[in-house]
Formats: C-alpha cells, sequence, structure tokens
C-alpha cells in the first residue's frame, strides 16, 4: 500500500530513530528522542500548510512577508503513547490546539472503546494531526479516525514514528482519505502483535513502565 503513505527518510530522522530502538535507550532519552524526531517530522508534514501576504516592519523598511493562513492546526495524542509526541510537535508549531483521545481494547470482543475525549470547537475547520508513536494492528488509529469524523473532522493525517504494514493496510482500508506520515515501515507484527523489530512498548518505554 503505497498511495497516501509518507515515509519520511531524512537522515537525522534514521539516526535517532535507530537510537529509539536499542534496548539500552532508557526512558529520559527515550523522551527526548520521540520529541526530537516529532519536531523534525512536523517539519516536513507542515511543508504544505497553506499561506497568506502580510505586511510588515522591519528594523528597516515597510515589507511584504508570509503567515500560516486559516485556522490553527489541532495535534490529536492517542492516549498515552501519543502524549510523547506533542510537544515536539508544538515547538514547531507553538499555536496549535491539542485535543484528546483515549481508547482501550475491550478483552471480549477486541473491540475499541472509547473512554475519554477532549476536543476543541471548529474542528471541522483545522487540519486535525493524530500522533502516535507505533501503528501495529490500526484497530485504535481506525476507532480515534472514526470518533473524529462523527465529530466533523474533515482534514485528518495520522503521524506515527514506526508502522507496520499490516496497519498500514488496515488503515488505508477503512480510511484511504487519510494520509498517514511515518519515519520506518517494519516488516511485520508478531504473534503478540508488538511491531518487529519495533522499539517494545511505546507507553511503558516513555513513562517508565511495564
Amino acid at each position: 500500500m503505497t498511495e497516501n503513505l509518507f515515509i519520511l527518510s531524512h537522515p537525522l530522522l534514521q539516526h535517532k530513530v535507530t537510537h529509539l530502538r536499542k534496548k539500552e535507550t532508557g526512558s529520559k532519552d527515550f523522551r527526548e528522542l520521540v520529541e526530537e524526531v516529532s519536531s523534525l517530522m512536523a517539519y516536513e508534514i507542515t511543508k504544505s500548510l497553506p499561506l497568506k501576504e502580510v505586511k510588515i516592519e522591519t528594523p528597516i523598511t515597510m515589507s511584504k512577508s508570509f503567515i500560516l493562513s486559516g485556522k490553527d492546526i489541532v495535534i490529536v495524542p492517542l492516549m498515552r503513547a501519543g502524549l510523547g509526541m506533542v510537544n515536539g510537535i508544538l515547538k514547531m508549531v507553538p499555536t496549535a490546539k491539542v485535543g484528546h483521545v483515549g481508547l482501550y481494547r475491550d478483552p471480549l470482543t477486541l473491540e475499541a472503546v472509547e473512554y475519554y475525549s477532549k476536543l476543541p470547537d471548529e474542528i471541522e475547520n483545522r487540519e486535525v494531526y493524530i500522533v502516535d508513536p507505533m501503528l501495529a494492528t490500526g484497530g485504535t488509529s481506525i476507532a480515534a479516525i472514526d470518533m473524529l469524523k462523527k465529530n466533523n473532522a474533515k482534514k485528518i493525517s495520522f503521524i506515527c514514528l514506526i508502522a507496520s504494514p499490516e496497519g498500514l493496510t488496515n488503515l488505508h482500508e477503512k480510511h484511504s482519505d487519510v494520509p498517514i506520515y511515518t519515519a520506518a515501515v517494519d516488516p511485520g507484527l508478531n504473534d503478540k502483535s508488538y511491531i518487529t523489530p519495533g522499539f517494545g512498548d511505546a507507553g511503558d518505554r516513555l513513562f517508565g513502565t511495564k
């Protein structure tokens, strides 16, 4: 699946993702790396945002220049691991709004269940970036996009640090209109649905839990 998939292969991204993968990378360094990678990805992902021309006064003279036009973007982290990506993007786009979506997978039905949702107003007029370090099976991501579309979000992108082919296929089949940005596509999932080689459980590594 290549349609609407964007693999960001900048050397700095690849270097930092390698250190994310290392077993010996502790929580402090893991958090910092996730933030740095998120900032680098934000620079690439926002390059198509619309601009408008404005008049400004420099210390020398009046001049024409450009600022972002339209409504602020909205960052929607999928809790809890997605929280680790928010500050990195906010450093690049400090005016962005932040929404929150909490989902868990029911152990009996295996369906994603929403337990928390808080979104900014006028989301239908904003660029929405769903962020989660990993796209494994795609189940939670699909449920989050379903929920955002029910709330009238129109311009949605999904941003992850690493993805599996299975997750990409599942997400594309349900939401082919949603662009997917990632720094790496790994070979696949193991029997526990972990991305392999991956970097383990991103939430646990971010927050020092097991």
